[in-house]
């Protein structure tokens, strides 16, 4: 399903994983984020048939690869192309799992030591997040994050037992639900986005041959894929689109490190090989702050952490004694997704060429009834999916207006935990403020996000001040 939702251009892997998350409420917690993930790492893999064979990211992490990938198609080498990418993105993944497995627990060892205060520097650190979810107005993100917090408070006050924000209406006592929302931001608002545009899909006339590379196209790939693994990796684990700025990174290290720079966007297999491992190895990077922090460094592992939620599963440091099954069934499942992703995705790229021939008059109704359905099995509530409805007509208005749901939804996911260790540690220091200061965790996390918010707005600030310049020299 994940390699499905790569090869769709405009679905993605949170809205795939928005619409199916319904479908896990009836599984146990290892299965339903098992599938989770394994729609998130599928996705990133199918991006790229798209990117190759129709020079459209099905995957914003896939951008990069049209760049060469839709080149080499051209001279006949789509082969090569898709096969260079499925390879990459196997042994990427692997090495990206043993980085799981090596970092993870010495990390949740460090975490252990976290007391409420402490707790809340790296929440407040996870925010900031917000500026790095957003590719526009740095406004608009820090907005759209106290909206999610605003949305995260309703229902009732856990301390006081008093309901906040519920209008009277019965069915908010419990909160929004994640679901509804997710579903509503992030596949509702795509299939409403989608209608009002007519584009025209032109698959690449050409046949597929040669999947298996060349071993001068291994020789020219080998250190591209090695270096785009470990850039990847860790620059998954640290916030923002790690995936997406890894692949990027990649792409501008090979051609610096190429002898042949010039040959870069008129089909350079490195220029594939590179991003293509790059982001993969950042699927598994990711994971770290998720599993040992309790942190979701991006949207779709946002998304991950209120699935855990749901499950009655609390991400962070706890979570590999308390739940060795569940973390180590992760690891497992990853480890043979991606021998599946090899196997099955190579012979299935014919299928997939057919997929894409879908017409969109017939996907995205079949997306908003999948959607309604799960809205609906949540609570076997009509009112779940008026919300979801509601919530499509608002991320519709909030992606015409260029306000990105991304921020939201973080803010949404961390706001509780924000809430609950904002107030354990006002409890603990009697109402004092000092308390986040005199702990050296929550010191340094605090003092690193007021620098980085600085610094964002700084950038933000000259960006905004040279395109005014620009326009006033033009006039």
């Amino acid at each position: 399903m994940g390699t499905l939702v790569g090869v769709l251009p405009g679905i993605g892997p949170v809205g795939a994983m928005s619409i199916l998350l319904p479908a896990t409420f009836r599984m146990s917690p290892i299965s339903a984020i098992i599938m989770l993930a394994g729609i998130y790492y599928g996705s990133m893999y199918g991006g790229s048939t798209t990117s190759i064979l129709v020079n459209i990211p099905g995957e914003v992490t896939s951008v990069v690869t049209c760049l060469d990938g839709y080149q080499m198609a051209k001279k006949g080498r789509a082969g090569p192309a898709l096969g260079i990418a499925a390879f990459g993105s196997f042994i990427a993944g692997t090495l990206g799992i043993v980085g799981v497995m090596i970092f993870a627990t010495p990390l949740s060892e460090f975490a252990l030591k976290f007391g409420p205060p402490e707790y809340l520097g790296v929440i407040v650190l996870g925010l900031t997040l917000i500026i790095y979810l957003s590719r526009g107005s740095i406004i608009k993100a820090l907005m759209m994050g106290a909206l999610g917090i605003i949305l995260s408070c309703v229902g009732i006050d856990y301390m006081q037992g008093t309901p906040r924000m519920t209008f009277n209406l019965l069915q908010l006592w419990d909160g929004i639900d994640m679901v509804p929302l997710v579903m509503g931001l992030f596949g509702v608002s795509e299939v409403f986005l989608n209608i009002e545009e007519s584009a025209v899909r032109k698959i690449l006339e050409t046949r597929i041959r040669n999947l298996f590379p060349s071993l001068k196209d291994w020789a020219e790939s080998k250190w591209a894929i090695l270096r785009g693994s470990v850039l990847g990796f860790f620059l998954g684990i640290l916030p923002g689109g790690g995936a997406v700025i890894s692949s990027f990174v990649s792409y501008a290290l090979e051609k610096r490190m190429s002898k042949e720079p010039e040959k870069f966007g008129k089909g350079a297999i490195e220029g594939v090989a590179g991003p293509e491992s790059a982001n993969n190895s950042a699927s598994a990077g990711a994971f770290i702050p998720l599993l040992t922090l309790g942190i979701p460094p991006n949207i779709v592992m946002a998304v991950l952490f209120g699935a855990l939620v749901l499950h009655g599963v609390r991400p962070g440091p706890l979570l590999i004694s308390d739940h060795p099954d569940l973390f180590w069934g992760i690891i497992s499942s990853m480890y043979i997704g991606n021998g599946m992703l090899l196997v099955l995705n190579l012979p299935l790229i014919p299928l997939w060429v057919q997929v894409l021939k879908i017409p969109y008059r017939i996907l995205f109704p079949l997306i908003l009834l999948f959607c309604i359905i799960g809205a609906y099995s949540l609570k076997n509530s009509i009112f779940e999916v008026l919300l979801m409805l509601f919530f499509g007509i608002v991320g519709y208005l909030f992606k015409k207006f260029d306000y990105e749901a991304a921020p939201l939804m973080l803010a949404f996911v961390l706001g509780p935990m924000f809430e609950i260790n904002l107030r354990q540690s006002l409890g603990l220091s009697k109402g004092s403020f000092l308390i986040f200061f005199t702990r050296p965790i929550s010191a340094v996390a605090i003092i690193l996000a007021v620098l980085l918010l600085i610094t964002s707005f700084i950038h933000y600030l000259t960006r905004v001040r040279k395109s005014a310049e620009g326009e006033a020299s033009l006039c």
